[in-house]
C-alpha cells in the first residue's frame, strides 16, 4: 500500500523541490497544500500517513496548523520543514506534536536518513505500485518573484537564529513580500509597516556578479528602550548609543542574511561599509534621500518582530532595474539545476 503523503508550503518552489527528493524507491503518493488552512481541510476529509510542514504560511502558519492537528482522532507524522532554524522554534514545534524538523533546503540523502531514523521508511519497501510524483515539465515556470521570495525565505530563518540566539528571544518572522515598486509605491508599503512612528535606518550597498542592491534596515524608534534592555545597556539612551544597537542589530541581522543569499546564489558579493541613512526621521525623508538612486527597484522586505518585546524592524533589500534579468536568468538556472 503506498504511503500517502502531504506537503504543506506557500512556496510552489519548495513544494516542488521538497517533492523531487523524496526516495526514488519509495511506494509513494504525494498531495500538496498552500497554506495550512488547506491542509487541515484535505487532512479533515482524507487520511495521510506523513504531512511535511512549513512554518512561515499566509492564512494559517505552521504552528496554528499544528494546534488544529492537536484536535484531530487521527492525524499524520509530521515533519517540519522551515528556513527558521531558531532553537525555540524547533523546540516549540517539537512540544506541539512535530516528530522531527529538517531546515531548509533540504538534500534527498539528509531526507532519506531522516525518513529512515523515524522508521517512516526502509530500504527494500515495495516499489511494484511505487507511484511516481509528477514532476514539474519545462512548461512550468517559477517567476522571479518565487524564487527570491523562497531564498530570501531561507535566508531570513538564519539571520533570525543569529539574532535569537544573540538575544536569547524568540524572533517571529513573516512570509517575505517581494514587489517591483515605484518610489512612490515603496513610500506607502512602509508608511503601512512602520505606521506613524518615526524611525532610524542603516543602508548598506552590495554588488556581486553583475547584480547590485542596497540593504535598509529601518528600525521604529519605540524599539529602542527594549533593544537596549536585551543587550544588556543601563546608560541614558543618547542618539550616539541609539547609533550603536543600530549598527550593531543590523550587522547580526544583514551579516547572516547576505551570507545565505550568497551561499544560495553561489556569489561573493562584495559590500559598502554600512551607513546611518536616518534618525528620528519620517519614512518620507528616508524616501526623499534616496529618491534619486532607487526610482523604479525591486524590493524584498522582511519584518522582524520580537516576542514579548517591543522590537520591530524592516529588512529591506532594494535591486537597481538594471540587476532585475540578471538575477531574474540566475535563479532560473538554479531552478533548472534542481530539477
Amino acid at each position: 500500500m503506498s504511503t500517502r503523503v502531504l506537503i504543506c508550503d506557500d512556496s510552489k518552489i519548495a513544494r516542488k523541490q521538497l517533492a523531487r527528493i523524496l526516495p526514488t524507491d519509495w511506494d509513494v503518493e504525494v498531495d500538496f497544500a498552500e497554506d495550512g488552512q488547506e491542509a487541515l481541510d484535505m487532512l479533515s476529509s482524507s487520511v495521510f500517513d506523513i504531512l511535511f510542514l512549513d512554518l512561515n504560511m499566509p492564512v494559517k502558519d505552521g504552528y496554528e496548523t499544528l494546534e488544529a492537528l492537536q484536535s484531530f482522532e487521527q492525524s499524520p507524522a509530521v515533519i517540519v520543514v522551515s528556513g527558521d532554524v531558531q532553537p525555540k522554534a524547533i523546540q516549540r514545534v517539537k512540544e506541539m506534536g512535530a516528530i522531527a524538523f529538517h531546515k531548509k533546503p533540504a538534500s534527498a540523502e539528509e531526507l532519506r536518513s531522516l525518513l529512515i531514523s523515524l522508521g517512516l521508511f526502509s530500504v527494500g519497501d515495495d516499489q511494484q505500485n511505487k507511484v511516481v510524483v509528477e514532476q514539474p515539465t519545462a512548461a512550468e515556470q517559477f517567476t522571479l518573484n518565487e524564487c527570491l521570495q523562497e531564498i530570501s525565505n531561507i535566508a531570513m530563518g538564519r539571520a533570525a537564529s543569529v539574532l535569537a540566539e544573540m538575544l536569547n528571544v524568540f524572533v517571529k518572522l513573516p512570509v517575505p513580500t517581494v514587489n517591483i515598486l515605484e518610489v512612490s509605491e515603496l513610500q506607502m508599503a512602509l508608511d503601512y509597516s512602520v505606521k506613524n512612528d518615526s524611525c532610524s535606518a542603516v543602508s548598506q550597498g552590495y554588488v556581486g556578479s553583475g547584480i547590485a542592491f542596497e540593504t535598509l534596515l529601518i528600525f521604529s524608534d519605540s524599539s529602542f528602550p527594549d533593544m537596549a534592555k536585551l543587550l544588556g545597556v543601563t546608560d541614558t539612551i543618547t542618539r550616539e548609543l541609539e547609533t550603536e544597537l543600530l549598527m550593531d542589530v543590523s550587522s547580526v541581522l544583514v551579516g547572516p542574511f547576505m551570507a545565505a543569499i550568497g551561499k544560495q546564489l553561489n556569489i561573493d558579493f562584495s559590500h559598502s561599509h554600512p551607513l546611518l541613512l536616518g534618525q528620528h526621521v519620517k519614512i518620507a525623508d528616508l524616501i526623499n534621500e534616496k529618491k534619486a538612486t532607487w526610482k523604479r527597484t525591486l524590493a524584498v522586505e522582511i519584518v522582524y518582530e520580537v516576542e514579548n518585546y517591543q522590537i520591530s524592524c524592516d529588512l529591506i533589500m532594494l535591486f537597481t532595474e538594471d540587476s532585475v534579468p540578471t538575477l531574474e536568468n540566475l535563479l532560473s538556472f538554479l531552478v533548472e539545476e534542481d530539477e
